[in-house]
This record gives structure tokens, sequence and C-alpha cells, in this order.
């Protein structure tokens, strides 16, 4: 029997995995012009925890955050890794999709998120994958993450890195297109 890729033909093998079905790091589509977080300190904005080795997000007046992150297109996203201290690191997260303004911190507070999420300082080491419900998440323009508090009670909350992780959805992104002629 013939060999192919190192296995017969008449054994199953797994589809390669296609361009845009694997898990990959969102950041690359994230517009910065329409992202932004409420009450971050100015030495310490939330670009800096979107990179590794870039610095942290930290909050400024008190320990609550509001992360609004506006995409270039529409994304399915699965989960998210966190890196953050484990006294200062976010304990409670409350996650919302699609809302046509940032919201304020009574909004935060009182609106129906679509997924909260109650971390353990475990989950704050930048490696444990913290999966979202995935049917909630498709069709994803934008995502705001509300900060409540964080694991050890202090003044300020902090966040070394975020990653989210999905994919994109098969659709044209606009600013690729060029003009015909």
């Amino acid at each position: 029997m013939a060999m192919m890729n190192g296995a017969t033909m008449g054994q199953a093998q797994p589809p390669p995995p296609a361009k845009t079905g694997g898990l990959e790091d969102l950041a690359q589509y994230i517009d910065k012009a329409k992202s932004e977080c409420l009450n971050e300190s100015d030495d310490h904005p939330y670009q800096h925890c979107l990179t590794s080795g870039g610095g942290h997000l930290a909050s400024d007046c008190d320990e609550q955050l509001i992360l609004s992150l506006s995409f270039h297109q529409v994304l399915k996203v699965q989960s998210m890794k966190i890196k953050a201290p484990s006294s200062s690191g976010p304990k409670t997260l409350r996650i919302f999709k699609n809302l046509p303004n940032t919201l304020d911190f009574s909004g935060a507070e009182s609106m129906t998120s679509v997924q909260d999420l109650v971390l353990s300082a475990k989950q704050l080491d930048g490696e444990e994958t913290i999966p979202l419900k995935y049917v909630k998440f498709q069709n994803v323009q934008n995502i705001q993450f509300f900060l409540s508090d964080n694991q050890g009670g202090e003044d300020v909350t902090q966040v070394d890195y975020l990653v989210l992780e999905g994919y994109p959805q098969q659709t044209t992104n606009m600013k690729d297109l060029k003009k015909a002629g």
C-alpha cells in the first residue's frame, strides 16, 4: 500500500488545519482607534497588556476597569488567557459583546452580561486557557470586560497580559479592499 504523509492510505487522517480554522491570538484584529479602557492609569494603558513584554495595564482611581476592544472584522472568540499578579490580578470579570457604546461603571454592574467569570489566582498564570461560552461569542464586533475587583482587595488591579483566542469569520475586511482601476 502506498505511503502518504507517513500513514497508509487506508487509515483515516485528520484533515489539515484550515488557515482560519485554528485558534489564534486575536490581537491583530483589534481596532485601536475604536478601543479604550476606562479608569486606566496614564502610565499603564490597556495597550500594554495586549503584547507580551510591553508593560501592564493598571487601574487608576480604584480597582475597577472597563476594557472595550473593537475589531476590524467579525470574530469568533473561544477562550482567553490572563497573566496577572496573584494579589492584584482581576477576580470578578463580566463580559459583554457588540454594545453600541462603551459601558459606564453603573451600566457594567446593572446590565446583563453575556458571561460572568470568577477567576482563581491559578488562572492568572498566563498559561491556563479560560473557555468562554463559545456559542455566545460568535459574530463578535466588539467585546467589553468589566473587572470589578481583584484577588487581594488591592487598590489597583493589574493585568500583565491578556490574550483572546479564536478566529475570524469568513468576511471581507474592508481595509483590505483596493479601489478598482
